[in-house]
């Protein structure tokens, strides 16, 4: 059985249709699916990068992106009312549902992506936030040090990891980047035989030919 490390952020649209897309791609093979949100702004700050949603033309075009790619899988997904938003008090929820040393389960993943990316409501909005505490239970308080630290492990461990960007799927040692990845993780799931040839290695060691002064 392969285990799969799903990493993601709740601000991300890709990882919400991701998420979404999971169990039809996964359908019929033997593996575990490990949720681990972490902060994509802590991330683009590490790598010195900035986001699709700060950078104009990127941003509008991600969203047309979105909406389609959403209509084209028949997975419901709605803009919010405001984006980018902070989401920490999200993710630092997610872990709170989860006991100490354990990761968040599929339903409270499904909830939080749900109550960003449907309805086009605020996903920001402190009485959403508070209903949908309420709803999820926590079983650790979201403010508390051992979240925090929860939250900011999972994203140093990400970054160490050589994850750069969400979603990511992780199987084994290699990374799968991108709703658009999904089926190159089901070809390796099921073991096709590119994986075990030259080409993966080989890309990443393609000698740099100019950088950017």
């Amino acid at each position: 059985m392969h285990t799969i490390d799903f990493y993601f952020d709740p601000i991300s649209p890709y990882a919400a249709l991701a998420f979404e897309r999971l169990p039809e791609a996964l359908a019929g093979r033997s593996v575990a699916v490990r949720y681990l949100p972490i902060v994509f702004g802590a991330m683009l700050k590490s790598l010195d990068h900035k986001g699709p949603a700060e950078i104009p033309g990127k941003r509008d075009w991600t969203y047309r992106q979105v909406l389609w790619q959403g209509h084209r899988l028949g997975v419901p997904l709605d803009l919010p009312a405001a984006h980018p938003f902070n989401p920490l008090p999200l993710l630092r929820l997610l872990w709170a549902t989860a006991p100490a040393g354990q990761t968040p389960g599929r339903h409270a993943v499904e909830r939080v992506l749900r109550h960003v990316w449907r309805g086009g409501l605020d996903a920001a909005d402190p009485a959403r936030l508070a209903a949908l505490a309420a709803e999820l239970a926590p079983q650790r308080d979201p403010a508390s040090d051992e979240v925090k630290a929860a939250l900011r492990e999972a994203t140093d461990a990400a970054l160490a990891r050589g994850v750069f960007g969400v979603p990511t799927m992780a199987v084994d040692d290699k990374l799968f980047w991108g709703l658009d990845a999904m089926d190159m993780l089901t070809g390796y799931l099921d073991g096709d035989a590119w994986f075990d040839g030259p080409a993966w290695t080989a890309a990443a060691t393609l000698p740099v030919g100019v950088r950017r002064s």
